[in-house]
């Protein structure tokens, strides 16, 4: 199971597979894309359904847990984005290029098409929801594994311990990868995003 798997089931209960944590998922994803996350209660998403709160509850822990579902939904989508991306890839160089461009393309994209998707999102970072945490730490291992190949092909530099120069692409490209950034710098997707793709690529060049 990877972290993403893992947080998504953060705070679930019951049966691992069940029709009505489905529904309830279901109906949460379009209250919260209609009225937003924070003014949508428990009790809105069991008067939609037709249960108690109580029934949900021996479903999710939470809202927050509910929201965790949806949210590392919507980040797992970037991720197989992503991999969809590398899997052209013809050069460790080619592919952090393709990493840092399709991460930048599908978050802005998340904004324009579901703007109260993107809120869950953007509050997820901000609160450091565990969702939001895992989709950093899977973003970071497959930096890793790219910046190791770029290392071994001889196309980027080896003197800068691994670990610091991927948390300092991390930090650099916040940006255009955080939700609760990325709203602040829309306008300079994608121009912006290649240009500092461009920037990392050069620091990491031996």
């Amino acid at each position: 199971m990877s972290d993403l798997q893992a947080s998504t089931a953060a705070g679930q209960r019951g049966p691992a597979e069940h029709s009505i944590r489905d529904q309830i998922i279901e109906a949460a994803d379009e209250h919260f894309s209609r009225y937003g996350y924070g003014k949508t209660t428990v009790a809105d998403l069991a008067k939609a359904i037709g249960f108690s709160k109580a029934y949900i509850y021996k479903f999710f822990d939470s809202k927050q847990a509910i929201g965790e579902a949806i949210c590392s939904k919507c980040l797992g989508t970037i991720v197989t984005e992503v991999h969809t991306s590398l899997a052209a890839g013809k050069s460790a160089t080619d592919r952090l290029r393709r990493l840092l461009r399709t991460i930048a393309a599908a978050t802005t994209d998340i904004a324009f098409s579901d703007q109260k998707l993107y809120e869950i999102a953007s509050y997820s970072c901000a609160e450091k929801w565990p969702s939001a945490m895992a989709y950093l730490d899977e973003v970071g291992l497959i930096l890793t594994g790219i910046v190791q190949d770029g290392r071994a092909s001889g196309e980027f530099e080896r003197k800068t311990p691994i670990d610091e120069a991927v948390r300092a692409i991390m930090l650099v490209f916040q940006p255009f990868m955080n939700p609760a950034m990325l709203q602040y710098n829309l306008d300079a997707v994608p121009e912006g995003a290649n240009e500092v793709a461009s920037l990392v690529l050069r620091s990491l060049a031996p």
